[in-house]
């Protein structure tokens, strides 16, 4: 699938797919300008966060009006949609699943409220008590969910949904915000909202900050987004983050905000890794300039003699070129990438599946051979794509292939909106690094130690959730996956 920024190296094989982040999720309240377009544009700027379903709702002081669909925002929205989505404010949200199947019943944002007031709501992040949101639930409606229960009772079976049919479930006379600050505490998980009215625009993320939130500036207006690449489209300045444990609020009266509960940051490492666009900045810090900062240690931690350093496309490439500067060795690309294989690519026959990796990636043999080839990139996940990578640089030619990671081996399951592989399907469970490095057919293989990882982010270890090195979870674990923990590290 074609990622918004056009990262493809863990999407170059036929059915393999690498670490997803759950969503990204924008908002505006612009009076004057068309705020159904400037959704349109921040998604697109966010849609690497996701890439099965699109959402925008807006809303004209009258009614709440929701288009979304199954596919990528350019495939979901043409004009005519656009043309419609009028208003003085809108959210908007593009998906990939982490609770909830990929279907067009749990695609966002989703719709609730009373017979007076609408809510859309738009969530990236994971809960983790889904099961004790859904007892609140079924305890104020005898039918299970009334009214309030909206998608829920239409087949939504995401932790969004329950929290859209919680903050529609209040009493007439109790406004959204009075809502907001009761039932937020309550949610317990990463979560970044983004919801509205007929009138008025919120905001909230999680005490922990796990997942990234940023408020922008318009010239009639406000925004919020994921990520601040996304404030850049639309030509917002960037005003700040959303605090953690912060509500905000965007109507007529302007910007303000509450604090629902006391900020305890654990904002996740692996957006400086790699779900985060290059040119997005996250916490003060610029998340190129931190992962050419991991390449750079990578190289004072693995050094080795080469050739050439050479990134795999490519996100690979900031760290790459770090190592390079660190290490004196020349970078190069010896790789090519067809741009133009995308998601709705024509499913390849047997002989051209067994191809595997030449599909999206096509090595320059003139660069390659005879050469002692270092590859950066910044994770293993599975272990197939590096594999496959490696035989493929051999076969062209490379004398020696040294494969070096600019983050930590991925041991431990992601609760908090990364969908990674199961744990046993982790190539680092269980095996040290020697045995990775036999497993993928490199000539050497080095990992960033976790210090070096989050040195370059920055940031004091005690605000990084580092769960998927560490196995350590600061939020907990849904009750249902405590099973799958050492107790250790439950």
């Amino acid at each position: 699938m074609t990622r918004g920024d056009g990262r493809l190296n863990h999407d170059i094989l036929p059915g393999e797919t690498g670490p997803q982040d759950s969503c990204g999720v924008f908002g505006v309240w612009a009076p004057g300008e068309e705020v159904g377009k400037l959704t349109y544009y921040g998604l697109y700027a966010l849609q690497h966060r996701g890439q099965e379903s699109a959402g925008i709702a807006t809303s004209d002081g009258e009614r709440v009006l929701v288009y979304k669909d199954m596919g990528l925002v350019s495939q979901v929205f043409d004009e005519t949609a656009l043309g419609s989505l009028t208003g003085h404010l809108a959210i908007g949200h593009t998906r990939y699943s982490t609770t909830g199947a990929s279907k067009w019943e749990n695609a966002q944002p989703t719709l609730g409220g009373t017979a007076h007031h609408t809510i859309a709501l738009a969530h990236n992040g994971n809960l983790i008590n889904t099961s004790e949101l859904r007892g609140l639930l079924s305890a104020r409606h005898v039918d299970g969910f009334g009214t309030a229960g909206g998608e829920l009772r239409r087949g939504n079976t995401t932790d969004t949904a329950i929290v859209t049919s919680l903050l529609g479930s209040r009493a007439e006379d109790v406004s959204l915000e009075e809502a907001a600050m009761e039932q937020l505490p309550l949610v317990k998980g990463a979560f970044c909202f983004v919801f509205m009215d007929e009138h008025t625009l919120y905001a909230a993320r999680d005490p922990q900050g796990v997942r990234p939130l940023v408020i922008g500036r318009l010239e009639r207006g406000w925004v919020v987004a994921s990520e601040t690449a996304a404030l850049d489209i639309v030509g917002a300045s960037y005003v700040r983050e959303v605090e953690p444990g912060e509500l905000v609020v965007v109507d007529e009266q302007g910007l303000r905000t509450r604090r629902f509960a006391e900020p305890e940051p654990k904002g996740c490492v692996f957006e400086y890794v790699y779900l985060a666009r290059p040119d997005t900045t996250i916490a003060g810090r610029g998340v190129y300039e931190a992962r050419v900062d991991m390449g750079r240690e990578l190289a004072r931690q693995h050094p080795v003699e080469a050739d050439m350093v050479m990134p795999s496309p490519e996100s690979g490439t900031p760290a790459a070129i770090g190592y390079a500067e660190e290490s004196g060795i020349p970078y190069g690309q010896g790789l090519v990438k067809n741009a133009y294989v995308g998601r709705t690519f024509i499913a390849p026959s047997q002989t051209i599946r067994q191809l595997g990796i030449r599909l999206k990636l096509n090595p320059l043999r003139d660069v390659i051979k005879g050469k002692r080839l270092i590859v950066v990139d910044d994770s293993i996940v599975r272990g197939n794509t590096q594999r496959a990578l490696v035989r493929m640089l051999r076969e062209a030619g490379a004398a020696e292939v040294h494969v070096r990671i600019s983050s930590p081996p991925v041991r431990w399951p992601c609760f908090y909106g990364i969908d990674f592989a199961s744990r046993a399907e982790l190539i680092a469970t269980g095996i040290d690094v020697e045995g990775v490095r036999r497993s993928v057919g490199a000539d050497s293989l080095g990992y960033i130690s976790e210090d070096g990882m989050i040195a370059a982010t920055h940031q004091p270890r005690e605000q990084l959730c580092t769960a998927c090195f560490s196995g350590t979870y600061p939020l907990g674990v849904p009750d249902d996956q405590a099973v799958v923990l050492d107790p250790a590290h439950a």
